[in-house]
């Protein structure tokens, strides 16, 4: 096993590898093995820039029964559900996805329709893994008379910058590949590991439960030779909810995977999925759309934006201290560490919530950012932590919740910030995905039945993009 790496492999590593198939081909294969997958394609997403490669397809917020028929009569073969579970507890966690699959699973059962569930994670390997998908698994196996052969592992996601080589799993910073166990990602808190190597990291997740030598990989010689009667092999030996990683640097890996994947799933063989956002868009059927454009996104308005920081990672505090060169941005910070102290951290919010309306209402755009030092409250108090980091999240969200005047759009960095303002804030039940206003940056045009219908929501990920990608999405933005 991979687990020491002495020299970083750099960018030019990725042209170093063995060469492509012909995109003509691949592409002609895929589309055949589409239209020969009857499933209804379910993404129980655990923030909401898991649609951060798709448009043209629903995010539902909620998991009742109606929704989830909603989303079963579509035509789209895929619709998503934000479970948004990354801010949750385990025990959050645990239920909401018992909850999910019971009803997955009796709806598929009253309209006679087979589907594949994939939960959708992180592209640095954070979240509640393996717990999601162990209950996935256990509650469909118990509501229904099918077993899982395996459990599909690719968290390749390459609009950031998220490679998987030799079952090593990379992120791309700068024109390095750094091993994901190396990297500040692997340090968060609540949901860190110190495993690069996907079949060491599952082991490692797992607690032992699950042995990394006895992983099955798809690798990229494999799927670039289309090598797909051996690929197929694999994936009908595995059993026993075996974990298959996905080694890919390219969308054409991907592809090819999702050929093998849908044809030994045609042959009888049954998995779940923990993959990051690439995958949604191949096994969907999503083409290729151009960025989205300020004349796509806005009418010419009055009101100012509203820009909501709240991820706490390096990429983010690099990306705000870039968008204050903008000056036509008014910037307000949140002392969030006043959680601490009820009575002045309601003030705080209320001071925030009275600027912020003015400052909107008279053309303005403002920032409001949390303080940049984390919460600490020392060793083994995570999940206090995160009870917190609720408390604060709520704070942020009542800034949107409260607000009487609609801006001309609304930006959220970070997953779980992201989540809630949609979710709580501006009260989505129903969105449509409308394309990517950078690569990886998804939006949402919010539902009717939302607190802002028609609003332009431009969800933006704390670990994507340059110093100065969210800068250039104001800018764009600005009138």
């Amino acid at each position: 096993m991979i687990s020491t790496f002495p020299t970083l492999p750099s960018k030019t590593t990725l042209s170093q590898l063995p060469s492509l198939p012909d995109a003509t081909v691949v592409d002609e294969l895929l589309l055949e093995a589409l239209r020969q997958f009857p499933h209804k394609i379910i993404v129980l997403d655990d923030d909401p820039t898991g649609v951060q490669t798709v448009h043209g397809v629903s995010v539902y917020t909620d998991w009742t029964t109606e929704s989830i028929e909603a989303g079963f009569s579509e035509d789209q073969s895929m619709f998503f559900i934000l479970t948004n579970s990354r801010g949750f507890t385990r025990e959050e966690t645990k239920r909401v996805h018992e909850e999910i699959a019971a009803t997955v699973q009796a709806v598929s059962d009253q309209r006679n329709q087979p589907f594949i569930l994939i939960s959708r994670g992180d592209s640095t390997l954070r979240g509640h893994y393996p717990l999601e998908t162990d209950v996935l698994r256990q509650t469909l196996e118990q509501t229904s008379s099918d077993s899982f052969d395996g459990e599909i592992l690719m968290p390749f996601f390459q609009e950031g910058g998220r490679y998987t080589i030799d079952d090593v799993h990379y992120v791309l910073e700068e024109d390095t590949l750094v091993p994901a166990g190396q990297t500040e990602f692997a340090k968060d808190r609540t949901f860190g590991y110190s495993a690069s190597h996907l079949g060491e990291w599952a082991e490692e997740k797992s607690g032992g439960a699950f042995a990394a030598d006895a992983v099955v990989s798809l690798s990229l010689k494999d799927l670039r030779q289309l090598r797909l009667d051996s690929l197929v092999a694999q994936l009908m030996a595995a059993q026993d909810f075996n974990k298959i990683i996905i080694n890919a640097t390219d969308y054409l890996d991907v592809k090819v995977a999702t050929i093998a994947l849908i044809r030994a799933m045609n042959a009888g063989k049954r998995f779940l999925f923990r993959t990051a956002a690439a995958f949604t868009k191949v096994i969907g059927g999503i083409d290729q759309r151009p960025l989205l454009t300020r004349e796509e996104l806005l009418s010419d308005t009055t009101p100012g934006g509203l820009i909501m920081v709240g991820s706490h990672v390096q990429k983010t505090t690099e990306q705000l201290a870039a968008l204050k060169t903008c000056d036509f941005i008014h910037f307000i910070e949140f002392d969030v560490h006043l959680v601490l102290q009820p009575e002045q951290f309601k003030q705080e919010v209320d001071r925030i919530i009275a600027t912020t309306e003015q400052l909107i209402e008279s053309g303005q755009t403002v920032a409001v950012y949390t303080r940049r030092e984390r919460l600490d409250l020392g060793e083994n108090q995570q999940e206090e932590e995160l009870k917190l980091s609720i408390k604060i999240s709520d704070a942020v969200t009542s800034i949107v919740s409260r607000l009487h005047v609609r801006p001309s759009y609304i930006i959220a960095k970070g997953g779980i910030t992201s989540s809630d303002i949609g979710t709580t804030g501006l009260r989505v039940k129903r969105a449509t995905v409308a394309g990517q206003i950078k690569p990886g940056i998804p939006v949402w045009t919010t539902g009717a039945e939302s607190k802002f219908p028609g609003l332009t929501y431009v969800i933006f990920p704390g670990n994507v993009g340059s110093k100065t990608t969210l800068k250039e999405v104001a800018e764009l933005l600005h009138t």
